[in-house]
């Protein structure tokens, strides 16, 4: 008997632990915050707000999606849960851009900028706060909430996704349309 319960444990160990839902530690190791603490495990590639993932977009010629929630917002928790665990979109995103999660409650005054940025884009301004922003630091597009699917007339992430790539590719559009954010640079 207790060597099959043994056995039981051993298998349901190796079913959790390769689980590719619950990806590997992104660069969020580390961080304080509960909301940021939340999401390390997520198979999206996460960086912290810093020069790091600035550098890194820049190298790899990619944009960056900025998410911005908070531990007490139902809609992040939502898109966490439904968007970011998704495998197939977790590496649809590792692919095409460079990911930063910040937590409202820790960053105001990037916060205030980010709403300020995207109401006068004509943007969501809400939380969750997507944006998409060169590795410049030129935000020329953003969302708020976004389902997995596409639903009730409302785009799927990966739709958006998609339109902030096409967006990106057009550089004199960006020019026009995007709001010069201060971001951090490397000494």
């Amino acid at each position: 008997m207790r060597g099959s319960v043994f056995l039981l444990m051993l298998g349901l160990a190796c079913i959790v632990t390769t689980n590719p839902a619950q990806g590997t530690l992104n660069h969020l190791r580390g961080q304080t915050s509960p909301y940021l603490k939340r999401v390390v495990s997520q198979p999206v590639d996460w960086y912290p707000w810093g020069p790091e993932a600035f550098t890194r977009a820049s190298e790899l010629d990619r944009p960056i999606l900025l998410d911005v929630g908070a531990v007490w917002c139902p809609w992040c928790s939502l898109m966490d849960r439904d968007t970011y665990t998704n495998v197939a979109t977790a590496d649809y995103i590792n692919q095409h851009f460079v990911s930063i999660k910040v937590d409202f409650d820790s960053a105001p005054e990037l916060v205030a900028q980010l709403q300020r940025a995207q109401a006068l884009l004509n943007l969501p301004a809400g939380l969750p706060l997507l944006s998409f922003i060169t590795p410049e630091g030129k935000l020329y597009f953003g969302a708020g909430y976004l389902p997995a699917e596409h639903k009730a007339g409302k785009p799927s992430f990966r739709e958006a996704a998609e339109e902030a790539q096409n967006r990106y590719a057009d550089k004199s559009k960006i020019e026009e349309e995007s709001f010069q954010l201060e971001v951090p640079r490397k000494p």
